[in-house]
């Protein structure tokens, strides 16, 4: 959308944050499902476990692009097992190229116990500074609470749900209801 704006018609509220450190990853995100200025759910799960259980992966834009994009991701995980990073670039080639999969409207935040991957319709894999990423409508906000956390004595669960909190408090499309997964890191 080239105004900027949110198109009413288009599902929005999204907001995914991922923390590395202590040994640990966490993936979390909201709740908030908005069509316009309409709040049309509050407790829609942003994060799952993907790949047997061996990625987190947070998904914000369009939920049926998103759920496409994470069944693509996974048999790609299914080809490439344990090869988050090559799972991921031959996504966004397929995303990039191929012709359904390119008007999909959505990033995501994928890690496993070594990478945090960022990953977008514009082909972008990107693999965050300091192990720190986040997405979505209140994406930047998290991301600068989640790294001004980042040298305090917390966890990575303890950083994100503060990072997560804040955003809800400035990102009218981001709850509080937060959905959370973690796993140790290498």
């Amino acid at each position: 959308m080239s105004d900027g704006l949110h198109d009413p018609k288009t599902w929005y509220g999204t907001t995914i944050v991922s923390i590395r450190k202590g040994g640990k990853v966490v993936v979390a995100g909201d709740g908030q499902v908005s069509v316009g200025p309409t709040v049309m759910k509050h407790n829609a799960k942003k994060v799952r476990l993907l790949g047997k259980g061996t990625v987190i992966g947070g998904f914000a834009g369009a939920t049926a692009d998103a759920f496409t994009l994470f069944e693509r991701l996974e048999a790609k995980l299914e080809q490439y097992p344990d090869q988050l990073m090559r799972a991921s670039v031959e996504l966004a080639k397929d995303w990039r190229t191929d012709r359904y999969l390119r008007h999909l409207e959505a990033m995501m935040i994928v890690a496993d116990r070594n990478t945090t991957l960022v990953l977008t319709g514009h082909g972008d894999v990107l693999e965050p500074e300091n192990g720190i990423a986040g997405i979505g409508s209140g994406g930047n906000f998290a991301l600068s609470a989640a790294r001004a956390l980042a040298d305090m004595d917390l966890s990575a669960e303890q950083i994100a749900r503060k990072a997560m909190k804040i955003a809800a408090e400035i990102c009218i499309y981001t709850n509080d209801k937060v959905t959370l997964e973690s796993m140790e890191a290498a």
